[in-house]
């Protein structure tokens, strides 16, 4: 069984708002080997089970980030790593070392250009236009550096700490 419904399927009021709240991702490629590899986008339960109500845009803007840079670097080699492309500005390429967020609508990302510059981006959810780009790692003896698999880490600890704390504290 689906968890699609048919539009004549009786709902509660609270079965169309819960629907409506959970994340959803799809996208069709010409290959369907690609397909596969990009459609395998994981929702983490902590990510689907709070409501979209309950996140600033900032927030769901940055646990969205996530989710794709992990996927991305799951598609990677061991010879590269990922980085951002800003499309829109002259910021160029920056190798991703960290993304953050300041609620309610900003996105922050933390990163080196390539000529070893260091680089922050400070952007509104709504001029976010970001291009992920494989490109090689810095030296060939190093393993590559997996930010995506740390951000995801980093949701599941902020998910129990918002767990843990009392109802005055959220």
């Amino acid at each position: 069984m689906t968890n699609e419904r048919t539009t004549d399927e009786i709902r509660t009021t609270a079965e169309a708002h819960e629907n409506d709240a959970i994340p959803r991702a799809h996208s069709v490629h010409a290959d369907p080997e690609e397909e596969a590899r990009n459609c395998a986008l994981e929702i983490p339960e902590v990510v689907a089970e709070r409501p979209l109500s309950a996140k600033s845009p900032a927030r769901w803007a940055y646990e969205r980030l996530i989710l794709y840079i992990r996927n991305f670097e799951k598609q990677l080699d061991n010879q590269h790593e990922v980085a951002m492309g800003f499309t829109g500005a002259e910021a160029g390429v920056i190798r991703i070392e960290g993304i953050g967020y300041y609620d309610p609508d900003i996105v922050t990302f933390y990163g080196t250009d390539p000529a070893g510059g260091r680089n922050q981006l400070i952007q509104h959810v709504s001029q976010l236009n970001v291009l992920l780009r494989a490109v090689p790692k810095r030296t060939a003896e190093d393993a590559p550096r997996r930010i995506g698999f740390r951000l995801a880490a980093d949701l599941e600890e902020d998910a129990s700490a918002a767990d843990e704390a009392t109802p005055d504290q959220v």
